[in-house]
């Protein structure tokens, strides 16, 4: 379930709400007039979504490349390249 702060929070309980950021790996989403406003999330929750995005970026690529004839490299020719 998200965690939903009002904006006041930021300024009042900053510790807080770092500490529930990084015990629960989840982003927390802040509100400002109770309109969603902004996220906030851990550098390593941040990251691990980076990482994701990129994972998608590369899938998204290869499938361009497949879709385009591209048939990649065989097994053989792999092992070649390894045992060189």
């Amino acid at each position: 379930m998200p965690v939903i702060k009002p904006i006041s929070d930021l300024r009042n309980r900053a510790k807080e709400l770092s500490r529930l950021c990084h015990d629960s790996g989840e982003p927390i989403f802040i509100t400002r007039n109770g309109e969603g406003d902004m996220v906030l999330m851990s550098l390593a929750a941040y990251e691990r979504l980076q990482a994701r995005l990129d994972l998608y970026r590369l899938l998204d690529e290869a499938e361009a490349d497949v879709a385009a004839g591209d048939r990649g490299v065989s097994v053989a020719a792999v092992r070649r390249q390894l045992k060189r």
